[in-house]
């Protein structure tokens, strides 16, 4: 298969899977969001899922998250872990947003970035989900899959990103980079692996991948 063969039927086995495709993190506003995406990093969405509606419960605006204290923050989202970093990133950002932007999430990489404790990738999922903003934020089963694939040659995230936005139409990054994850998660985990359920690296995987896969669990 070619290259543009292997990214079709990627694509279209991925719509066929996941055509209505699940938001991860529970959130209402790009406020709610913003604050679950921070929260998910080294953690899980399931856990970041159980512990915002008690912070929310508190606190779901900017307005709201300042009168809170740091440490009043770290007590409720301590269990998502990291919690003295990502408490003093909430309330920091809650305040640069109300000083700096009347209250509101912005809209561009530079302004968010700019928010303590967002990185690229929070910047780009708000972006995403929030104000359906093309970008294609890369988590580790997509920088997984993409290297699996043979669509990125997996030395970093940045590149990863980078092939993807070269490889994928644009407008369908922002369901694209969803349906990796969740495919990732259901049928091409980096561990317990198996790949007669892995359907699409078992078509278009690349020959390393699947030498790699086969000489592991030969029997």
């Amino acid at each position: 298969m070619t290259k543009k063969e292997k990214v079709a039927f990627a694509m279209e086995t991925l719509q066929t899977l996941y055509p209505e495709i699940p938001i991860p993190l529970d959130h209402t506003d790009p406020y709610t969001l913003l604050i679950a995406v921070l929260l998910s990093a080294q953690s899980t969405d399931v856990r970041v899922n159980q512990i915002t509606p008690l912070l929310f419960a508190k606190a779901r605006t900017p307005e709201e998250m300042v009168r809170l204290s740091v440490d009043e923050i770290r007590d409720i989202i301590r269990p998502v872990g990291l919690s003295p970093m990502k408490s003093k990133g909430i309330y920091g950002l809650s305040k640069i947003l109300l000083e700096e932007h009347n209250g509101k999430v912005p809209q561009t990489y530079e302004a968010l970035e700019a928010l303590p404790a967002v990185g690229h990738k929070t910047a780009a999922v708000v972006m995403a989900q929030a104000f359906d903003i093309p970008t294609f934020p890369v988590d580790t089963h997509i920088h997984r899959l993409m290297y699996r694939w043979g669509f990125s040659n997996g030395k970093s995230v940045v590149q990863t990103e980078r092939d993807a936005k070269r490889l994928f139409p644009k407008e369908c990054w922002n369901d694209l980079h969803l349906q990796i994850i969740w495919y990732g998660r259901e049928y091409s985990p980096a561990r317990g692996w198996s790949l007669e359920k892995d359907v699409i690296t078992k078509k278009i995987g690349r020959k390393t991948v699947l030498n790699a896969y086969y000489k592991k669990n030969k029997r």
